[in-house]
């Protein structure tokens, strides 16, 4: 066979073809699932000059730091075995890493609508975070991450009412984004700040989303917040009808 009809070898190196077939939106986040070569699910997300390619479970970049299956394992495992350990330099290293590549992947999550998915890794964040603060002594490395917890609850907030939409009812997403209005109220007032929450953009956009469903579904007051508004009336048997019904609804989900 002559050598000009041998058929091209392809480079699997390149990955032209995936770049010129999915095409980078500035402005966009733009993420997608697909099936590795080994069959397993892997994510993407596009960036501008390629693309980023994440395990779906465990560490984002697959590694299994000294055989765990994230490095916050791996320190929760640590503190169990010395509850005096404190974060060395190479721990807050691995920390910073794990923390970027959770935050890649939970807006991805979020961008596909895999709410579960996006909790879950909210959850591993604010637990690093908690790691951070209680094993650290460098207040400005710990701070690094603390001002970024609003943002992560913000996310995981959004997941949860989302969640709470479609497996359940408006009702209940309405009630998890009024939840998380006082969580986040909460963190400002641990930090001083409750004087700028009103004003607060995560706040704000999650009083938009709660009022959108409102409209959106026709959902008058809720049952917790009937609740509330007869406790402040002092109107107490009202109260317990509610709390009764409130109890009701829970059993049945």
């Amino acid at each position: 066979m002559d050598s000009e009809d041998q058929p091209e070898e392809i480079d699997r190196e390149d990955i032209d073809p995936i770049i010129k077939s999915w095409t980078f939106e500035p402005g966009k986040l733009t993420a997608r699932l697909v099936v590795a070569s080994d069959g397993r699910d892997v994510l993407q997300m596009r960036i501008e000059m390629g693309l980023l390619q994440m395990e779906t479970s465990g560490r984002p970049d697959g590694e299994k730091p000294f055989n765990f299956d994230s490095y916050l394992e791996y320190i929760q495992a640590q503190i169990v075995a010395d509850d005096t350990v404190m974060l060395n330099d190479p721990d807050c290293v691995e920390i910073d890493r794990e923390f970027v590549q959770l935050y890649h992947r939970r807006i991805c999550w979020l961008a596909l609508r895999e709410y579960e998915r996006a909790v879950r890794d909210a959850d591993h964040t604010l637990a690093l975070m908690d790691v951070c603060r209680n094993r650290s002594d460098d207040p400005e490395w710990i701070e690094s991450h603390e001002h970024f917890r609003p943002f992560v609850m913000f996310h995981r907030i959004q997941a949860k009412s989302l969640i709470e939409l479609e497996k359940h009812t408006p009702e209940h997403a309405i009630e998890e984004l009024t939840n998380g209005v006082e969580e986040l109220r909460s963190i400002h007032e641990t930090n001083g700040t409750e004087e700028a929450f009103e004003e607060d953009e995560l706040h704000i956009r999650l009083i938009e989303l709660r009022e959108t469903l409102r409209e959106q579904f026709e959902v008058g007051q809720t049952l917790n917040e009937q609740l509330a508004d007869a406790v402040a009336h002092e109107n107490y048997e009202k109260a317990a009808k509610i709390r009764d019904r409130i109890s009701k609804r829970e059993d049945a989900r």
